[in-house]
C-alpha cells in the first residue's frame, strides 16, 4: 500500500476526499487474524469487525447466521394457518408487491406449495391504478374469486383500512413484511415483522425475502414436529436460497448478520443457474453464468423491476415461480423488453430533469433540495431518475410525475444524502396539507399531490432544507479507504479484496485512490462512457468511468494529463488473459 497522503478540497464531480485514518491499535489486533495483511485489516476496521468475528464475517453461513424463526413475533402462529391451510387443501393467494423483493418473496412461497402439490395463487398490484400495498378492493376481489387464506409479502404491514376490510368480509390474512409499520399492529390472522414494535428477533434488517425464508424454514420446522411431509420428503429450501439473496441485494438491505450469509451463500445456487427463470433471464441478458452482486443487482434486478415499473406487474413473480423453460424464455423476453422501454423512458425523463435541476442551482447555488416535476414523467422511472439527481448534485431530490393514463394524482418520489431525513420531510408536508399523501425513511421517500399544490411544495422544502447546511456538506465528502499504486492495480489485490465481500448496502466496496497519475489515452465508449489508460512509475492501468461524458469529470478525464483518481477494483477477462481494472468514480486536479 501506498504509505503517502491524498487531499482534495473539490473534485471535478464537485466533492472533497478524505483519506480514511483506521485506529492503528485495531489494526495490530485484527493482523493475527488475517495472516498479517495490512491492506486487509485497514478495510476490516472500519467495518467494525472484531478480532473474534472475522472468521464468521470472511466466511459467513447459515449455520452460524440462521435465525430463529422462533424469536419473530407470530411467526409460528403463521407457519401453523398457513400448513394447515396446505393440508386442508385450501385456496391460498399471495398478495406480492411489484419489486424484485416481492417477486421473489413469492417465489419461495409458490415453490413450497409446490413441493406440497398445491399451486398458490397471486395477486400483484398495479402501479398507476392501485399503487402499493393492498387495498380494500383488492381484497373484497380475492374473498369473491374464492380465496380462503391470503397472504401479503413485502407489503401489507402499514395497510389498516384493506386488512380491517378483510376482517370485515371474513378473510384471513397473514402479513409478512419488512417495512417500518405504527406501534400498533392492525388487526389480521398473524403479522411477521421484524421491525414491527413488540418484535424481539433483532432481524429489522432482513428484506422481506429473508423474513419469508426464515418462514419457509418455519414451515419446515413445525412439518418435523407433527411428523407430516409431502411424498417427496420436506422441501429443502437451500435450492431457493438465490431467491432469498436476489432479494435482500435488489432491496437494498444491509449486508450484516444473516444478510451477510443469505448473499454469500445464495450467489453460489445463483451461478449454478438452477431457477429457469433466472437463466433464461440471464441468457438473454447475455452475461452467461450469474457470478457475482454486479449481475444479481444490475443485470437481473432492472429487468425483473422493469415489468413493475412500465409493464405487466405480474412478470417477475411469474418468472421466478416457473420450472418450465419455454415459459420463463417468453417471460424472460417480455421483462427485457420492458427493460429497454424503462431505460429509453428513464434517459428522456432523466436528460430534461437534469436541466431543470441544473437551473435551480444556477438560480440559487446554495438550494437545500432538487425538485424536478413534469407532465408525463412516468411514476415507475422517477425514482430511478431522483436518484440519480442525488448522485450528480449531492443534494437531496425529488421528481414528480402527472398526466393521462399515469393515475388520478401526481406522484413523486425522493431521495437523499446522508444526515438528512427525506422521509420525515414529507411526512411533516402531508401533516401540514402542503401534499395529499406521503411518507418514507432517512433516504427514500413518496408522495402524492395535486399538481397545483407544486409551487406550495417547493416553498415548503426549500425553507425546511435551510437548516441541515452541515449535511449537505457533508454529503460531498468522499471517504478513500486506501491509496493504491498502479503496479499494486492486479488480479491478485482485486482478488484480495474480494475476501471482504460480499458488497452492497452497509458493507460498501473499498473505495481506492491513485495519486498523482497521468492519463495517456482516452476514447468514449457506448453512449456517455470513457475507457482510459492511466500510468505512472513505469505501470500501466486500464480504467473506465461510466456515464461522464458531457459532465465536468469526463470533459476533466478528456483532457489528460496528471491527476488524483478514486475508484474501485473490477475484474476483467478478455481472450483469456485477466486483469484488473480501475473503475472511476471521482477524478481532481493534482499538483
Amino acid at each position: 500500500m501506498v504509505a503517502s497522503s491524498l487531499s482534495v478540497s473539490q473534485s471535478y464531480g464537485g466533492r472533497f476526499w478524505t483519506l480514511r485514518q483506521p485506529d492503528e491499535a485495531t489494526v495490530r489486533a485484527l493482523l493475527p487474524q488475517l495472516d498479517g495483511n495490512d491492506l486487509l485489516a485497514r478495510l476490516l476496521e472500519p467495518r467494525n469487525v472484531a478480532p473474534t468475528d472475522v472468521e464468521t464475517f470472511l466466511n459467513p453461513t447459515l449455520r452460524a447466521l440462521f435465525p430463529d424463526p422462533a424469536s419473530f413475533q407470530d411467526m409460528m402462529k403463521a407457519a401453523e394457518l398457513t400448513l394447515d391451510a396446505i393440508l386442508d387443501g385450501r385456496s391460498v393467494t399471495v398478495f406480492a408487491d411489484y419489486d424484485v423483493d416481492g417477486g421473489t418473496s413469492s417465489a419461495i412461497l409458490a415453490r413450497y406449495f409446490r413441493a406440497w402439490g398445491q399451486e398458490i395463487g397471486l395477486y400483484v398490484p398495479d402501479r398507476l391504478t392501485e399503487g402499493y400495498g393492498p387495498s380494500p378492493e383488492a381484497f373484497r376481489h380475492l374473498k369473491e374469486q374464492g380465496a380462503d387464506l391470503v397472504i401479503t409479502v413485502d407489503c401489507g404491514a402499514a395497510a389498516t383500512d384493506a386488512l380491517a376490510e378483510a376482517v370485515a368480509i371474513g378473510l384471513p390474512v397473514i402479513v409478512i413484511d419488512h417495512h417500518l409499520m405504527g406501534a400498533e399492529p392492525p388487526e389480521c390472522a398473524a403479522l411477521v415483522n421484524p421491525n414491527r414494535a413488540d418484535d424481539t428477533s433483532g432481524q429489522g434488517h432482513l428484506a422481506a425475502a429473508g423474513v419469508v425464508y426464515v418462514f419457509a424454514a418455519a414451515l419446515n420446522k413445525l412439518a418435523r414436529e407433527r411428523g407430516i411431509a409431502p411424498p417427496g420428503g420436506l422441501p429443502d429450501i437451500l435450492n431457493w436460497l438465490d431467491l432469498c439473496a436476489l432479494g435482500t441485494l435488489c432491496d437494498m438491505s444491509p449486508l450484516r448478520g444473516a444478510n451477510r450469509a443469505f448473499v454469500t451463500q445464495g450467489l453460489k445456487i445463483l451461478e449454478h443457474g438452477q431457477n429457469p427463470g433466472l437463466r433464461a433471464l440471464a441468457d438473454i441478458a447475455g452475461i452467461g453464468a450469474i457470478e457475482s452482486v454486479y449481475h444479481a443487482t444490475f443485470v437481473l434486478g432492472p429487468r425483473l423491476n422493469a415489468g413493475g415499473r412500465v409493464g405487466d406487474p405480474w412478470l417477475a413473480a411469474k418468472l421466478l415461480a416457473t420450472d418450465d423453460r419455454a415459459e420463463a424464455i417468453a417471460l424472460a423476453e417480455r421483462l427485457h423488453a420492458h427493460n429497454d422501454e424503462r431505460k429509453a423512458v428513464e434517459a428522456a425523463i432523466l436528460e430534461q430533469a437534469s436541466v431543470e435541476a441544473q437551473k435551480q442551482i444556477d438560480a440559487d447555488p446554495e438550494t437545500g433540495i432538487l425538485i424536478a416535476a413534469g407532465e408525463g414523467w412516468h411514476p415507475g422511472v422517477i425514482g430511478i431518475v431522483a436518484g440519480r439527481l442525488k448522485d450528480r448534485f449531492h443534494l437531496p431530490s425529488i421528481v414528480i410525475g402527472w398526466g393521462q393514463g399515469l393515475g388520478p394524482v401526481a406522484k413523486g418520489s425522493a431521495r437523499s444524502v446522508r444526515g438528512v431525513n427525506i422521509g420525515d420531510a414529507i411526512s411533516a408536508a402531508a401533516k401540514e396539507g402542503v401534499i395529499l399523501s406521503g411518507g418514507g425513511h432517512a433516504m427514500a421517500g413518496g408522495l402524492s399531490l395535486n399538481p397545483d399544490q407544486l409551487p406550495a411544495l417547493k416553498s415548503w422544502m426549500q425553507a425546511h432544507m435551510s437548516e441541515f447546511k452541515e449535511e449537505r456538506a457533508a454529503a460531498k465528502e468522499l471517504t478513500i479507504d486506501a491509496l493504491l499504486a498502479p503496479a499494486q492495480v492486479t488480479p491478485e489485490t482485486f482478488d484480495l479484496v474480494q475476501t471482504i465481500g460480499p458488497f452492497g448496502q452497509g458493507a460498501p466496496e473499498p473505495i481506492f485512490g491513485l495519486r498523482d497519475v497521468e492519463i495517456t489515452y482516452t476514447r468514449p465508449i457506448g453512449e456517455n462512457h470513457l475507457k482510459l489508460t492511466v500510468e505512472d512509475a513505469g505501470a500501466r492501468v486500464e480504467a473506465l468511468a461510466w456515464r461522464c461524458i458531457g459532465t465536468p469529470l469526463g470533459d476533466a478525464l478528456l483532457q489528460r494529463g496528471r491527476v488524483h483518481l478514486a475508484g474501485r477494483l473490477k475484474d476483467n477477462v478478455w481472450n483469456g488473459r485477466r486483469t484488473a481494472q480501475f473503475e472511476v468514480i471521482d477524478a481532481a486536479a493534482s499538483g
